[in-house]
């Protein structure tokens, strides 16, 4: 796959690539299925790709109308 990893659309070495990489993405899928991330990981793994820290993240959510309620509950979970 390397060899053909940059071929050109609309090439026989583009088609290769797609197929080789659809039959690749169906054996993971079926030999090591990867189980979706909680909220919370999901959330933290966000603000890290972001440089973003909780804090601008909670401002922003309050910013939005999300309840100090909800976001103490939210904390909460995190933090244990």
């Amino acid at each position: 796959m390397e060899q053909i990893f940059d071929a050109e659309p609309n090439t026989p070495e583009y088609e290769k690539l797609d197929i080789l990489t659809t039959l690749v993405e169906v054996y993971e899928q079926q030999n090591y299925p990867i189980d979706p991330p909680s909220p919370i990981a999901a959330i933290l793994y966000y603000l890290e790709s972001r440089n973003q820290g909780v804090s601008t993240f909670i401002e922003n959510l309050k910013h939005h109308g999300v309840s100090e309620e909800i976001i103490n509950i939210a904390l909460n979970e995190m933090t244990h």
